[in-house]
């Protein structure tokens, strides 16, 4: 993978939708979200689940393991992010002998820095 400079993904991206949850639930704690940082770390959260993200990079692609907390338990995965022809963020993301779902993420609009 190349490094964080050259990555079409650096940013916040607004979870919009999922194959295995309902906008209610991926909304439930917060407005899902993924921020993919440059200095090779980033944060995703959705539901009642919370994690860091390790990252690596590619121009148009990211891959990544994570931790985090899901309902107070710890969880961790792994999981891979693809830049789409529309400009939307297609992100497999896998629980550790768990779910493995597919999210779509879109640029988040929003001024507040994070």
């Amino acid at each position: 993978m190349s490094t964080a400079s050259n990555c079409r993904l650096i940013g916040r991206w607004r979870i919009v939708e999922s194959d295995l949850w309902d906008r209610d639930y991926l909304d439930l704690v917060q407005p899902a979200a993924i921020s993919i940082g440059a200095s090779g770390q980033g944060e995703i959260a959705f539901g009642a689940m919370q994690a860091t993200l390790d990252l690596g990079y590619s121009q148009s692609t990211i891959s990544f393991t994570w931790f985090g907390f899901d309902e107070m338990d710890e969880v961790s995965g792994n999981g891979h992010a693809e830049l789409l022809d529309d400009g939307s963020v297609e992100i497999t993301f896998a629980y550790h002998n768990g779910d493995e779902a597919i999210l779509k993420a879109k640029p988040e609009t929003s001024s507040t820095a994070w």
